[in-house]
Protein backbone atom coordinates (compact mmCIF):
# COMPACT_ATOMS: atom_id res chain seq x y z
CA UNK A 1 0.00 0.00 0.00
CA UNK A 2 1.00 3.62 -0.39
CA UNK A 3 -0.08 6.97 0.97
CA UNK A 4 -1.84 8.02 -2.25
CA UNK A 5 -5.62 7.61 -2.19
CA UNK A 6 -6.84 5.60 -5.18
CA UNK A 7 -10.53 6.24 -4.42
CA UNK A 8 -11.28 2.71 -3.25
CA UNK A 9 -9.78 3.02 0.20
CA UNK A 10 -11.93 3.36 3.30
CA UNK A 11 -10.62 3.93 6.80
CA UNK A 12 -12.48 2.75 9.89
CA UNK A 13 -11.30 4.29 13.16
CA UNK A 14 -12.49 2.89 16.49
CA UNK A 15 -12.39 5.14 19.53
CA UNK A 16 -12.96 8.08 17.18
CA UNK A 17 -14.01 10.46 19.97
CA UNK A 18 -10.90 9.75 22.02
CA UNK A 19 -7.64 11.67 22.29
CA UNK A 20 -5.70 9.53 19.80
CA UNK A 21 -8.74 8.56 17.74
CA UNK A 22 -9.63 12.19 17.02
CA UNK A 23 -6.00 12.93 16.14
CA UNK A 24 -6.05 10.01 13.68
CA UNK A 25 -9.17 11.49 12.05
CA UNK A 26 -7.46 14.86 11.62
CA UNK A 27 -4.37 13.17 10.19
CA UNK A 28 -6.36 11.15 7.65
CA UNK A 29 -8.33 14.18 6.54
CA UNK A 30 -5.10 15.83 5.37
CA UNK A 31 -4.85 13.23 2.61
CA UNK A 32 -8.57 13.46 1.76
CA UNK A 33 -9.54 9.98 2.97
CA UNK A 34 -13.05 8.61 3.32
CA UNK A 35 -13.50 7.70 6.97
CA UNK A 36 -15.94 5.93 9.24
CA UNK A 37 -15.58 6.66 12.93
CA UNK A 38 -16.86 4.50 15.77
CA UNK A 39 -18.07 6.37 18.86
CA UNK A 40 -19.91 5.20 21.96
CA UNK A 41 -23.68 5.82 22.14
CA UNK A 42 -23.19 8.61 24.70
CA UNK A 43 -20.31 10.31 22.86
CA UNK A 44 -20.36 13.24 20.45
CA UNK A 45 -18.11 13.48 17.39
CA UNK A 46 -14.83 15.24 18.11
CA UNK A 47 -14.20 16.23 14.49
CA UNK A 48 -16.94 17.51 12.20
CA UNK A 49 -16.26 16.91 8.50
CA UNK A 50 -18.46 15.62 5.66
CA UNK A 51 -15.81 13.02 4.80
CA UNK A 52 -16.37 11.32 8.16
CA UNK A 53 -19.43 9.18 8.80
CA UNK A 54 -19.94 8.31 12.46
CA UNK A 55 -21.43 5.08 13.73
CA UNK A 56 -22.57 4.38 17.27
CA UNK A 57 -21.31 1.15 18.83
CA UNK A 58 -19.34 -0.45 21.62
CA UNK A 59 -16.38 -2.76 21.09
CA UNK A 60 -17.67 -4.90 23.96
CA UNK A 61 -20.78 -5.68 21.91
CA UNK A 62 -19.77 -7.38 18.67
CA UNK A 63 -23.24 -7.10 17.15
CA UNK A 64 -23.21 -3.30 17.58
CA UNK A 65 -20.06 -3.09 15.44
CA UNK A 66 -21.48 -4.69 12.32
CA UNK A 67 -23.12 -1.48 11.10
CA UNK A 68 -19.79 0.21 10.56
CA UNK A 69 -18.66 -2.66 8.31
CA UNK A 70 -21.81 -2.61 6.18
CA UNK A 71 -21.40 -2.01 2.46
CA UNK A 72 -17.63 -2.44 2.49
CA UNK A 73 -17.50 -5.32 0.02
CA UNK A 74 -14.97 -4.60 -2.69
CA UNK A 75 -13.40 -1.73 -0.73
CA UNK A 76 -9.83 -1.62 0.54
CA UNK A 77 -10.75 -1.25 4.20
CA UNK A 78 -8.08 -0.21 6.67
CA UNK A 79 -9.14 -0.34 10.31
CA UNK A 80 -7.21 1.60 12.95
CA UNK A 81 -8.16 0.30 16.37
CA UNK A 82 -7.58 3.02 18.95
CA UNK A 83 -10.52 2.22 21.26
CA UNK A 84 -9.18 1.36 24.72
CA UNK A 85 -9.37 2.31 28.36
CA UNK A 86 -6.28 3.54 30.21
CA UNK A 87 -5.82 2.93 33.89
CA UNK A 88 -3.04 3.65 36.39
CA UNK A 89 -4.56 1.23 38.91
CA UNK A 90 -2.46 -1.70 40.08
CA UNK A 91 -5.12 -4.24 39.11
CA UNK A 92 -7.37 -4.19 36.08
CA UNK A 93 -11.05 -3.54 36.85
CA UNK A 94 -13.44 -5.78 34.87
CA UNK A 95 -14.35 -2.97 32.46
CA UNK A 96 -10.69 -2.44 31.53
CA UNK A 97 -10.27 -6.09 30.55
CA UNK A 98 -13.60 -6.17 28.75
CA UNK A 99 -12.72 -3.19 26.54
CA UNK A 100 -9.01 -3.75 25.98
CA UNK A 101 -8.99 -7.53 25.56
CA UNK A 102 -12.50 -8.73 24.72
CA UNK A 103 -13.19 -5.59 22.68
CA UNK A 104 -10.05 -6.13 20.63
CA UNK A 105 -11.01 -9.76 20.02
CA UNK A 106 -14.44 -8.65 18.81
CA UNK A 107 -12.83 -6.24 16.35
CA UNK A 108 -10.41 -8.93 15.17
CA UNK A 109 -13.26 -11.34 14.45
CA UNK A 110 -15.11 -8.78 12.37
CA UNK A 111 -11.97 -7.77 10.48
CA UNK A 112 -11.58 -11.38 9.41
CA UNK A 113 -15.28 -11.85 8.69
CA UNK A 114 -15.49 -8.76 6.47
CA UNK A 115 -12.14 -9.20 4.77
CA UNK A 116 -10.48 -6.04 6.05
CA UNK A 117 -7.37 -5.34 3.98
CA UNK A 118 -5.30 -4.23 6.98
CA UNK A 119 -5.76 -3.63 10.69
CA UNK A 120 -3.55 -1.32 12.73
CA UNK A 121 -3.81 -2.13 16.41
CA UNK A 122 -2.78 0.57 18.86
CA UNK A 123 -1.12 -1.09 21.81
CA UNK A 124 1.27 0.55 24.29
CA UNK A 125 4.92 0.35 25.27
CA UNK A 126 3.58 -1.01 28.56
CA UNK A 127 2.78 -4.27 26.73
CA UNK A 128 6.52 -4.79 26.22
CA UNK A 129 8.44 -6.26 29.18
CA UNK A 130 10.54 -3.76 31.10
CA UNK A 131 14.32 -3.96 31.10
CA UNK A 132 16.69 -2.92 33.89
CA UNK A 133 17.94 0.66 33.82
CA UNK A 134 20.46 1.09 31.01
CA UNK A 135 18.80 -1.40 28.69
CA UNK A 136 17.24 -0.28 25.41
CA UNK A 137 13.66 -1.51 25.03
CA UNK A 138 12.80 -2.70 21.52
CA UNK A 139 9.93 -4.50 19.82
CA UNK A 140 9.31 -8.13 20.79
CA UNK A 141 7.72 -10.99 18.84
CA UNK A 142 5.32 -12.31 21.50
CA UNK A 143 3.43 -10.99 24.50
CA UNK A 144 2.35 -12.30 27.88
CA UNK A 145 0.37 -10.67 30.66
CA UNK A 146 2.62 -12.40 33.18
CA UNK A 147 5.69 -10.63 31.76
CA UNK A 148 4.49 -7.09 32.52
CA UNK A 149 3.45 -5.17 35.64
CA UNK A 150 0.11 -3.46 36.26
CA UNK A 151 -3.45 -4.12 35.18
CA UNK A 152 -3.39 -1.85 32.14
CA UNK A 153 -0.13 -3.33 30.83
CA UNK A 154 -1.46 -6.84 31.26
CA UNK A 155 -4.57 -6.12 29.20
CA UNK A 156 -2.51 -4.50 26.44
CA UNK A 157 -0.11 -7.44 26.36
CA UNK A 158 -2.93 -9.96 26.10
CA UNK A 159 -4.63 -7.95 23.37
CA UNK A 160 -1.38 -7.64 21.39
CA UNK A 161 -0.91 -11.38 21.49
CA UNK A 162 -4.49 -11.86 20.28
CA UNK A 163 -3.61 -9.70 17.25
CA UNK A 164 -0.55 -11.84 16.50
CA UNK A 165 -2.67 -14.98 16.83
CA UNK A 166 -5.11 -13.52 14.28
CA UNK A 167 -2.20 -12.83 11.93
CA UNK A 168 -1.35 -16.53 12.06
CA UNK A 169 -4.93 -17.20 10.94
CA UNK A 170 -4.51 -14.93 7.92
CA UNK A 171 -5.36 -11.39 9.06
CA UNK A 172 -3.07 -8.65 7.76
CA UNK A 173 -2.39 -6.65 10.91
CA UNK A 174 0.38 -4.51 12.38
CA UNK A 175 0.80 -3.18 15.90
CA UNK A 176 2.06 0.21 17.11
CA UNK A 177 3.33 0.87 20.62
CA UNK A 178 3.11 4.54 21.68
CA UNK A 179 4.82 5.80 24.82
CA UNK A 180 3.18 8.41 27.10
CA UNK A 181 0.86 10.45 24.88
CA UNK A 182 0.59 14.23 25.19
CA UNK A 183 -0.71 16.94 22.90
CA UNK A 184 -3.90 18.77 21.91
CA UNK A 185 -7.41 17.34 21.31
CA UNK A 186 -7.83 15.65 24.71
CA UNK A 187 -11.29 16.06 26.22
CA UNK A 188 -10.38 15.20 29.79
CA UNK A 189 -9.43 11.51 29.76
CA UNK A 190 -5.64 11.72 29.59
CA UNK A 191 -4.01 11.48 33.04
CA UNK A 192 -0.95 13.48 32.00
CA UNK A 193 -3.04 16.30 30.59
CA UNK A 194 -5.20 16.20 33.73
CA UNK A 195 -1.99 16.97 35.65
CA UNK A 196 -1.16 19.90 33.38
CA UNK A 197 -4.75 21.19 33.62
CA UNK A 198 -4.62 21.15 37.42
CA UNK A 199 -1.20 22.78 37.39
CA UNK A 200 -2.49 25.60 35.16
CA UNK A 201 -5.53 26.02 37.40
CA UNK A 202 -3.33 26.31 40.50
CA UNK A 203 -4.71 23.07 41.93
CA UNK A 204 -1.48 21.07 41.84
CA UNK A 205 0.31 21.60 45.17
CA UNK A 206 3.36 19.52 44.18
CA UNK A 207 4.67 17.12 41.58
CA UNK A 208 6.53 13.84 42.02
CA UNK A 209 10.11 13.03 41.17
CA UNK A 210 10.66 10.82 38.13
CA UNK A 211 9.90 10.93 34.44
CA UNK A 212 9.03 9.01 31.32
CA UNK A 213 9.14 9.05 27.53
CA UNK A 214 6.45 11.34 26.14
CA UNK A 215 5.22 11.56 22.54
CA UNK A 216 2.94 13.95 20.67
CA UNK A 217 -0.50 12.53 19.86
CA UNK A 218 -0.22 13.97 16.34
CA UNK A 219 3.01 12.05 15.74
CA UNK A 220 1.39 8.84 16.98
CA UNK A 221 -1.56 9.47 14.65
CA UNK A 222 0.80 9.90 11.71
CA UNK A 223 2.64 6.76 12.84
CA UNK A 224 -0.65 4.84 12.69
CA UNK A 225 -1.24 6.08 9.15
CA UNK A 226 2.28 5.14 8.13
CA UNK A 227 1.95 1.71 9.74
CA UNK A 228 -1.20 1.16 7.69
CA UNK A 229 0.62 2.00 4.47
CA UNK A 230 4.21 0.86 5.03
CA UNK A 231 4.17 -1.61 7.92
CA UNK A 232 4.86 -5.29 7.39
CA UNK A 233 2.22 -7.88 8.26
CA UNK A 234 2.64 -9.17 11.80
CA UNK A 235 5.27 -6.58 12.77
CA UNK A 236 5.25 -4.08 15.62
CA UNK A 237 6.61 -0.54 15.77
CA UNK A 238 7.45 1.54 18.84
CA UNK A 239 6.22 5.13 18.49
CA UNK A 240 8.15 6.91 21.21
CA UNK A 241 9.21 10.52 21.64
CA UNK A 242 11.53 12.10 24.19
CA UNK A 243 12.30 11.53 27.87
CA UNK A 244 11.41 14.23 30.35
CA UNK A 245 11.16 14.48 34.10
CA UNK A 246 7.76 15.53 35.46
CA UNK A 247 9.34 18.64 36.95
CA UNK A 248 10.83 19.60 33.57
CA UNK A 249 7.52 18.89 31.84
CA UNK A 250 5.70 21.28 34.16
CA UNK A 251 8.47 23.85 33.71
CA UNK A 252 7.73 23.78 29.96
CA UNK A 253 4.03 24.17 30.73
CA UNK A 254 4.84 27.07 33.05
CA UNK A 255 6.77 28.85 30.31
CA UNK A 256 3.69 28.72 28.09
CA UNK A 257 1.10 29.47 30.77
CA UNK A 258 2.95 31.86 33.07
CA UNK A 259 2.56 29.60 36.09
CA UNK A 260 5.22 29.20 38.76
CA UNK A 261 7.01 25.96 39.55
CA UNK A 262 5.64 23.63 42.24
CA UNK A 263 7.64 21.66 44.82
CA UNK A 264 8.89 18.18 43.94
CA UNK A 265 8.03 15.25 46.22
CA UNK A 266 10.70 12.55 46.55
CA UNK A 267 9.36 9.15 45.54
CA UNK A 268 9.40 7.68 49.10
CA UNK A 269 7.18 10.52 50.33
CA UNK A 270 4.92 10.21 47.29
CA UNK A 271 4.55 6.46 47.86
CA UNK A 272 3.65 7.05 51.51
CA UNK A 273 0.95 9.49 50.41
CA UNK A 274 -0.70 7.07 47.95
CA UNK A 275 -3.42 5.91 50.40
CA UNK A 276 -4.35 9.53 51.21
CA UNK A 277 -4.39 10.47 47.53
CA UNK A 278 -6.68 7.52 46.84
CA UNK A 279 -9.01 8.42 49.72
CA UNK A 280 -9.24 12.05 48.59
CA UNK A 281 -9.99 10.96 45.03
CA UNK A 282 -12.75 8.66 46.24
CA UNK A 283 -14.34 11.34 48.42
CA UNK A 284 -14.11 14.03 45.72
CA UNK A 285 -15.20 11.63 42.95
CA UNK A 286 -12.05 12.42 40.94
CA UNK A 287 -9.35 10.23 39.49
CA UNK A 288 -6.18 10.12 41.58
CA UNK A 289 -3.31 11.97 39.93
CA UNK A 290 -0.96 9.16 40.82
CA UNK A 291 -0.97 5.66 42.25
CA UNK A 292 1.67 3.15 43.31
CA UNK A 293 1.63 1.81 39.75
CA UNK A 294 2.15 5.22 38.13
CA UNK A 295 4.98 5.96 40.57
CA UNK A 296 6.59 2.67 39.54
CA UNK A 297 6.28 3.75 35.91
CA UNK A 298 7.93 7.12 36.58
CA UNK A 299 10.95 5.39 38.12
CA UNK A 300 11.18 2.57 35.56
CA UNK A 301 13.38 2.31 32.49
CA UNK A 302 11.74 4.22 29.63
CA UNK A 303 14.56 4.08 27.10
CA UNK A 304 12.58 2.99 24.06
CA UNK A 305 14.06 2.60 20.60
CA UNK A 306 11.89 3.88 17.75
CA UNK A 307 14.61 3.12 15.20
CA UNK A 308 12.49 0.47 13.47
CA UNK A 309 9.58 2.88 12.97
CA UNK A 310 11.91 5.65 11.79
CA UNK A 311 13.66 3.44 9.24
CA UNK A 312 10.70 1.41 7.98
CA UNK A 313 7.79 3.86 8.32
CA UNK A 314 9.48 7.23 8.02
CA UNK A 315 8.22 8.03 11.53
CA UNK A 316 9.43 11.13 13.37
CA UNK A 317 8.62 12.87 16.65
CA UNK A 318 8.60 16.61 17.19
CA UNK A 319 10.28 18.51 20.02
CA UNK A 320 8.61 18.05 23.39
CA UNK A 321 8.61 21.81 23.97
CA UNK A 322 6.31 22.21 20.96
CA UNK A 323 4.02 19.46 22.21
CA UNK A 324 3.69 21.00 25.67
CA UNK A 325 3.10 24.51 24.29
CA UNK A 326 0.35 23.23 21.99
CA UNK A 327 -1.16 21.24 24.87
CA UNK A 328 -1.30 24.38 27.00
CA UNK A 329 -2.90 26.31 24.12
CA UNK A 330 -5.51 23.55 23.71
CA UNK A 331 -6.33 23.61 27.42
CA UNK A 332 -6.73 27.38 27.32
CA UNK A 333 -9.04 27.07 24.33
CA UNK A 334 -11.24 24.40 25.90
CA UNK A 335 -11.43 26.33 29.20
CA UNK A 336 -12.68 29.42 27.32
CA UNK A 337 -15.35 27.32 25.61
CA UNK A 338 -16.67 25.86 28.88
Amino acid sequence: MNLQNDGNRLYIVTGAAGHLGSAVLRCLLKSDEEIRGLILPDESPAVADPRITYYSGDVRNQESLKKIFSGTQGRDVILIHTAALISIAEKAPPELYDVNVNGTKNVLRLCMEYGVKRMVHVSSVHAIPELPQGGIIKEVSSFSASAVKGGYAKTKAEAAQAVLDAVKEGLDAVIVFPSGILGPYDMGRNHLIQMIREYMAGKLPACVKGGYDFVDVRDVADGCRRAACYGLKGEGYILSGHYSGIRELLTMAGQSSGKKAVPVLPLPIARAAVPLIGLYAKISHKRPLYTSYSLHTLSSNSTFSNKKAVEMLGYSSRRLEETVADTVDWIKKTVRQQ
